[in-house]
């Protein structure tokens, strides 16, 4: 089973899709790695030799940053914005959707399950005296 950055690659896929199980690496950047470190997109994890695996690890340390530093980076980036108070900081600190989708009606995704508020119910047509 081949170890890369720190991520188990499933030994009975292809090389292409096995890349894709690490953070940060989509079928774009695996299709960059793999033709930069001669490798054929068909061979199964299994059937890697150590040269190439060598050669993949080296284009993937050299060029992109994955797994623990992209982790790093990106909770970087989120601690900035919610430290100088832009609107999205707020909305990441807040838990609500940061890119302007609605929430009135949906969200769930983000803001979890409903959660009942005493005294919010439907009062259509019904005026209190």
């Amino acid at each position: 089973m081949a170890r890369i950055s720190g991520v188990d690659l499933p030994r009975d896929k292809h090389v292409f899709i096995g890349l894709q199980y690490i953070f940060g690496i989509g079928p774009a950047t695996s299709r960059k790695i793999l033709q930069t470190a001669d490798v054929p997109f068909d061979v199964k994890d299994k059937d890697l030799s150590e040269e190439q695996l060598g050669k993949i690890r080296g284009v993937m340390d050299r060029d992109f940053r994955v797994e623990g530093d992209l982790r790093r980076e990106v909770q970087s980036n989120i601690r900035r914005l919610i430290d100088i108070g832009s609107v999205r900081g707020l909305r990441h600190k807040r838990n609500l959707p940061v890119r302007g989708q609605r929430t009135k009606t949906n969200g769930r995704t983000r803001r979890g399950t409903r959660k009942t508020v005493a005294g919010r119910g439907q009062r259509r047509g019904m005026s209190k005296k």
